[in-house]
């Protein structure tokens, strides 16, 4: 297909049209020249296709399809393989269904615990979450159907999400906001790009060059196209200059209007207009030339993958005395609404029409016994589900209570104002406890709730929003017939006013400041030293491993060589299991720069019988070590002692080893009048540059000879610490103040700037 002679034959309307959506669903077609629309639609975990009326929220009823765990559980898995495995589904369904595009996955950071959407992405670390992302698109990219990763970006918060400004400095939109995108980007190669509705640093994201050409194409490499989210385009000639080519929904032809006015008018350059024609109509025809509408979708087949998957993504938080797995045929009693009705998705634009759920309660042995207990739809105590409730407990060897966040308490368009689950949970868990010192909670939500029961049960597991077999899956965990594997995503505070973004989340009136900067989630926690409910990377097994022999390729590496790391996992307990095994890069303790104490740079998950051990390789080149230098507008690497460790969690690492890594892009700084004697001496080109300067300025200001009064009012960590402090133009004051001073002053500056 020649796409450049194609556009060549279209008028300015027909260009501009094509850059607008058909209806909710549907690109343009240009009937004379042959053009067929094409099809999108929302995931990210399974297929929201609409037929006939279109929506954006969730309110229209969709076709009939399969609901994948969300990626708040998948993302808990730690398995690229499960994840691929599900894209790879997803995209045999949309092959199907004639859609082109999937709309997903959503990889923005879990700033806060609050945010409504939290359930559709993946975590609060942008490596774990670049590597997910890469894995989903690479799986739906494989079957030749288009993904749209998004939302592009710092769309952290629901709160007058189409109109607040994220204000984000540099170092911190680069190492956490903006690094998902570019893993994902760079490695799976996205078909779309999905721009969020807010503002970023005050310019809407989807009329941002920055963010849109001069990130995303020019040092990224994009070469698809970029939509924008529903309804987020304020100045749509604005977008088409900056790098948004397709406009989602249809506008009714008024903004198609503006582009053909803008383009007469001199305002918007034709062939700029002409370049995201082509780029729209590149992933057209990539989709038309491949598709396959045979493909058949075996539903069954993929909920078998949906159970399998959300089983694999479950976390085991706590489990003392061996409470878990039961046994079958153990007296066991299932209490709680959610046990016959799972919560496994969240609400809005990801709502998928399941074809099927099946329950914990459907799933679970013969001869479990069930207490309703709460009412999911209020929070008011029902005394008398209450007390049978806790009447049943006392009768049975083990109570399992399946408990968690309603519909109401997390979905997209708002967010939460609190961390708590409904008080009439929390009493039947505390009362159910009293009753049963063997009670175990099952929890379904989509992101951490505060745990004030924790202490009066021995056993929790994190179910998060599953998919529609979540109810299967549990019970496959709890009996022991799958061996719990998942691990947070995102650590959970003990309450909410621990986590970094509590002051400063939802912003003033239309600006949110990220004042806590790159400390998110647990790069606060652990700089903080700070006592967490469970710690990032957390997850129990009813096995054990342990990690040994740690190896290095190298105890000295520059920023231009990779370093190999090898460790050995060995499954120490009497149950086969699949462990992960993470990798942290500590920065060196005597960093000039304010950066966290760890950061997960890798992560593996291996299958072991027991008694099994098996090498596990990671591979690190710079960006492992690199933090954003503001000053130099890109990645450094600065030179030091790092520390290399592994182990189940952020705050469960078993082995160590140091390395040493000298950075090879020098820092260019600039000095003046107000620069001080510390950070000139710091740099080794500059402190060679001042040594003659320094050396004829000994014994004046510097070192004075002394009284003994004057040696017991001034120390000589005082005196030292005093001349660090002192800036340049001191040396004047301090000096005899003549001219000649002031000449050699700014000659020396001057050669201090000089290449």
């Amino acid at each position: 297909m020649d796409i450049k002679a194609l556009i060549g034959q279209m008028t300015l309307e027909e260009k501009a049209g094509l850059c607008s959506g058909s209806d909710f669903w549907h690109t343009k077609a240009i009937e004379r020249l042959g053009i067929p629309a094409v099809m999108v639609s929302d995931g990210p975990h399974g297929l929201r296709k609409q037929d006939d009326t279109g929506d954006h929220l969730g309110i229209n009823d969709s076709i009939r399809a399969v609901c994948f765990p969300a990626a708040c559980a998948t993302a808990a898995s730690f398995d690229r393989d499960l994840i691929r495995e599900i894209g790879e589904a997803i995209g045999d369904s949309c092959q199907h269904e004639k859609l082109a595009v999937v709309l997903g996955p959503a990889v923005n950071i879990k700033r806060s615990p609050l945010c409504g959407r939290n359930f559709e992405y993946f975590s609060e670390d942008p490596y774990l979450a670049g590597q997910a992302a890469a894995a989903y698109i690479q799986g739906v990219q494989s079957r030749d159907v288009g993904t749209s990763i998004k939302h592009f970006a710092a769309n952290n918060q629901e709160h007058r999400r189409m109109s607040s400004s994220s204000d984000v400095d540099e170092r911190t939109l680069r190492e956490i906001y903006l690094a998902p995108f570019e893993t994902a980007v760079k490695e799976a190669k996205p078909w779309t790009v999905m721009c969020s509705y807010n503002r970023l640093n005050g310019v809407y994201a989807s009329e941002h060059p920055w963010l849109l050409t001069e990130v995303l194409r020019d040092e990224w490499g994009f070469d698809g196209f970029v939509m924008s989210d529903w309804g987020a385009v304020s100045d749509r000639v604005k977008g088409v200059q900056a790098g948004l080519e397709l406009e989602m929904p249809a506008s009714g032809g008024v903004n198609d209007r503006k582009i053909v006015a803008a383009v007469r008018a001199g305002e918007l350059d034709e062939k700029v207009l002409d370049r995201a024609c082509e780029r729209i109509l590149n992933i057209v025809y990539r989709y038309l030339e491949t598709a396959r509408p045979d493909t058949p979708w075996d539903m069954e087949a993929q909920h078998r993958l949906s159970v399998s998957a959300a089983a694999d993504s479950m976390v085991l938080l706590k489990n003392e005395s061996g409470v878990l797995p039961l046994r079958h045929g153990a007296s066991v009693a299932f209490i709680g609404e959610f046990a016959r009705r799972p919560r496994f998705q969240g609400g809005g634009s990801s709502h998928i029409h399941s074809f099927k759920t099946v329950s914990a309660m459907e799933a679970a042995d013969e001869g479990v016994t069930y207490a309703q207990g709460y009412r999911v739809d209020g929070d008011a105590d029902d005394n008398a589900l209450l007390q049978e409730a806790v009447a049943l407990a006392a009768k049975v060897e083990t109570a399992v209570i399946f408990a968690g966040l309603p519909d109401s308490f997390e979905s997209e368009g708002y967010d939460r104002t609190h961390m708590r689950m409904p008080d009439n949970q929390v009493r039947l868990i505390e009362a159910v406890a009293a009753a049963n010192p063997r009670t175990v909670v099952v929890l379904h939500n989509g992101a951490p709730v505060e745990m004030p029961w924790i202490d009066r049960v021995p056993a929790v597991l994190e179910a998060y929003l599953g998919g529609q077999g979540v109810g299967e899956a549990a019970v496959r965990v709890l009996y022991g017939d799958v061996n719990p594997s998942g691990h947070l995503a995102e650590s959970f505070p003990i309450k909410l006013s621990d986590n970094p973004s509590y002051l400063y989340f939802g912003g003033e009136g239309n600006r949110t400041e990220y004042r806590e900067g790159v400390f998110v989630g647990y790069r606060y926690y652990d700089k903080k030293e700070m006592p967490v409910l469970f710690p990032f990377g957390h997850g129990l097994s009813y096995t054990t491993f342990a990690c040994s022999d740690l190896r290095l390729s190298s105890d000295a590496i520059t920023d231009q060589e990779p370093l190999t790391v090898t460790v050995t996992v060995t499954n120490t307990g009497t149950r086969a299991g699949k462990a992960v095994p993470q990798l942290y890069v500590g920065s060196p303790r005597d960093s000039r720069f304010i950066r966290p104490v760890r950061e997960l740079k890798g992560y593996e998950k291996v299958t072991l019988a027991p008694g099994e051990s098996k090498e596990v390789t990671f591979t690190l080149d710079s960006r492992a070590f690199a933090l954003w230098h503001s000053g130099l507008h890109g990645w450094f690497v600065e030179t030091g002692e790092y520390t290399i460790a592994v182990g189940q969690s952020s705050r469960a690492l078993e082995v160590s080893r140091p390395v040493r890594v000298t950075g090879t892009v020098a820092e260019r700084q600039h000095y003046d009048m107000d620069s001080i004697f510390m950070d000139i001496m710091a740099d080794p080109v500059a402190r060679e540059k001042i040594a003659p300067y320094m050396k004829a300025r000994t014994g004046n200001a510097i070192e004075t000879d002394r009284s003994e009064a004057a040696k017991d009012a001034i120390s000589d960590e005082m005196n030292a610490a005093m001349f660090n402090y002192m800036p340049l133009r001191a040396a004047l004051s301090f000096g005899d103040g003549s001219q000649e001073e002031l000449e050699r002053l700014e000659a020396l500056i001057r050669d201090l700037n000089a290449p």
